[in-house]
């Protein structure tokens, strides 16, 4: 009742809220809202970070030829070369050198592509230059090898001259000059190691600032054109990842109302984490559905179990009472009756209980290391005068001389051996023979509790642990129905594997295998 009533109140909560939000909703703000920092990103690195970044990229290019034809001047003038003279006559330049490094152009290791190289000397007139860049807002036009002309005054111009100037007083300079026609040109320079020389070089620089101003521009229409494709792909995407989840609600829904039977169809392809979680559901819900049948059929069992016996002592009871009198035989008869019916029905309920302890964790394992030769000895003893009563016999088959050390608890094992071995009891063949064994195995200590009963067919042992189920082959035996069940609850917590091998007219093998401390 308990149970009905909180699953109306949580189908209220969930229809009291209809304006939740969505996980399929949240998913689309999250890709929409993705898209639009990414070009909230895109277009502050195309307004404030691409110029800088790009004449980052320019100066450095230009400082690496830099280097590279100061580098060889510097070694020249090291080594006593005079690479120009300049006196009353004019200038005279040392046409070795300069071929040499016209060499060096032509195959390729110094690099000046692209390029306006300016070498002038402590007077600021202009010593050599090298013209690869048209327009050049310094030189005009030239050659792109380095050569001299004697027409000087089209290589001194007033901004030549005064970035010469900037560059032997500061020893370095870095400079961006502008046309009025917006034409940009970066120029770097340096002078030789010592100071004869003053060397510039440059080249024209992109309007990567009216790029980025475009760029600004065909961002909201870029933004414009990718909402569409966005909204179709984040709602096909979220439709995708949502589904399962939906047909998730929907069956748990239906397992509240009691229908076990609910299954989540998921397709083969549907290989992902959701397409798992459909599976656990699936699996889970078989379980839950075999446990609703197992309920059911502990009430109709126990209701009749209980019956018999309560049956059994009011109307023995109501006999003493009302027509037995004085006969002390017949009254001594019944209320052994009455006695033997309450024992068995003490034997149901705590049977009841010790399983659901056992099965819900209440009772734990203590856990200790002992030898399970012993064990199985002190309970072997104990059917002794049983075996003796009804002319049975119980073999005993453990090793010789050598100890079969477990790490369990003994007196939940101690249970387990009753249990197997009660259940063979009830199954003894013609013989009378049933059999507790014990041996070494590759993965601990393997027990055995053998009969040779009728057998168990093979449709009933995948059953034969669950609560209350009997076989065919138990049907009007005594007992409570819930041996194995507890002795499953109990191995499981020790972690042992255990099982059953029957053949149908020879008998019956219950077994499990408990590990050492060592392994």
């Amino acid at each position: 009742m308990k149970q009905k009533l909180e699953t109306k109140r949580y189908m209220r909560q969930m229809c009291a809220n209809p304006h939740r939000v969505r996980i399929r909703t949240q998913i689309l703000c999250l890709l929409l809202g993705m898209a639009a920092v990414i070009l909230l990103f895109v277009w502050i690195l195309s307004a404030n970070l691409l110029q800088p970044r790009y004449n980052r990229f320019i100066r450095d290019m230009l400082s690496r030829r830099l280097d590279q034809t100061i580098s060889r001047m510097d070694a020249a003038l090291e080594d006593g070369v005079e690479l120009s003279h300049r006196d009353l006559s004019g200038l005279t330049i040392n046409s070795d050198f300069w071929d040499e490094m016209n060499q060096a152009l032509a195959e390729g290791s110094l690099t000046l592509t692209n390029c306006c190289v300016d070498i002038s000397d402590t007077t600021l007139r202009s010593v050599m230059y090298s013209e690869n860049l048209y327009p050049c807002l310094l030189h005009g036009s030239g050659a792109n090898v380095f050569g001299h002309n004697t027409a000087t005054t089209e290589r001194d111009n007033a901004l030549i001259m005064r970035l010469r100037n900037l560059c032997f007083e500061q020893e370095e300079l870095y400079h961006i000059t502008e046309t009025t026609s917006g034409s940009r040109q970066m120029v770097i320079g340096r002078t030789t190691k010592n100071g004869q020389y003053c060397v510039l070089i440059s080249t024209s620089l992109a309007q990567v600032n009216e790029a980025g101003k475009v760029l600004g521009l065909l961002l909201p229409i870029i933004a414009t054109f990718l909402i569409v494709p966005a909204l179709a792909v984040a709602w096909l995407f979220s439709r995708r990842v949502t589904r399962p989840l939906t047909q998730l609600s929907d069956a748990a829904n239906q397992m509240a109302r009691g229908n076990y039977k609910v299954r989540i169809p998921v397709p083969d392809s549907r290989q992902d984490e959701f397409g798992q979680l459909c599976r656990d559901f699936n699996h889970m819900a078989g379980q839950v559905e075999q446990s609703a049948q197992l309920q059911r059929d502990l009430l109709a069992n126990v209701s009749h179990d209980l019956r018999t016996p309560l049956t059994l002592i009011k109307g023995y009871a109501e006999t003493v009472r009302d027509l037995t009198g004085n006969d002390q035989q017949r009254r001594d008869n019944q209320l052994n009756i009455i006695i033997r019916e309450s024992d068995r029905l003490t034997a149901l309920v705590n049977s009841v209980l010790e399983l659901s302890k056992v099965s819900s964790g209440a009772e734990k394992c203590e856990m200790v290391y002992f030898d399970l030769c012993q064990l199985c000895e002190e309970v072997a003893d104990r059917y002794t005068a049983m075996c003796e009563q009804n002319h049975w016999q119980l073999l005993l088959e453990l090793p010789e001389d050598t100890a079969l050390n477990v790490w369990a608890d003994p007196a939940m094992l101690e249970r387990i051996l009753h249990n197997l071995l009660g259940n063979a009891a009830h199954h003894l063949g013609e013989d009378g023979i049933f059999i507790l064994r014990a041996s070494r195995c590759k993965e601990g200590v393997r027990v055995e509790v053998e009969d040779h009963g009728p057998g168990i067919p093979a449709s009933d042992l995948p059953r034969l642990f669950d609560r209350y189920y009997r076989s065919r082959s138990s049907a009007g035996k005594q007992g409570t129905g819930l041996g194995l069940s507890i002795t499953k609850a109990i191995l499981q917590q020790h972690k042992a594997r255990f099982g059953v091998d029957s053949t149908v007219g020879k008998g019956s093998t219950f077994w499990f295998i408990l590990q050492d401390k060592s392994k």
